[in-house]
């Protein structure tokens, strides 16, 4: 009847990033650190491990002579956050 909450997107920093994907084209790790109110190191260490899941793609430019990152979340980032929410609703469901 419950299925298992995803390991990676239980992280609430994780989860968090992935909401915010969810809902724009893609986003600057700037907008991403002033959203979630993360360190910046913590934030790249997330991102990273959420990049290394194939949950989201980060692109890395400069603007201007400073360094640029952009994220975005990718079509396995977004059925798992999909299946994460279904799980979550499951779990809140009243049981009858």
């Amino acid at each position: 009847m419950f299925q298992n909450l995803d390991p990676l997107l239980h992280s609430q920093l994780r989860l968090a990033i992935v909401s915010i994907l969810v809902t724009v084209e893609e986003a600057e790790f700037s907008f991403l650190k002033e959203k979630t109110n993360a360190t910046a190191g913590n934030l790249s260490v997330q991102i990273e491990k959420l990049q290394e899941a194939k949950y989201i793609k980060v692109e890395k430019t400069f603007k201007g002579k400073y360094p640029l990152t952009k994220c975005a979340i990718t079509k396995k980032g977004l059925k798992a956050f999909e299946e994460y929410v279904n799980a979550l609703q499951q779990y809140i469901k009243p049981l009858n």
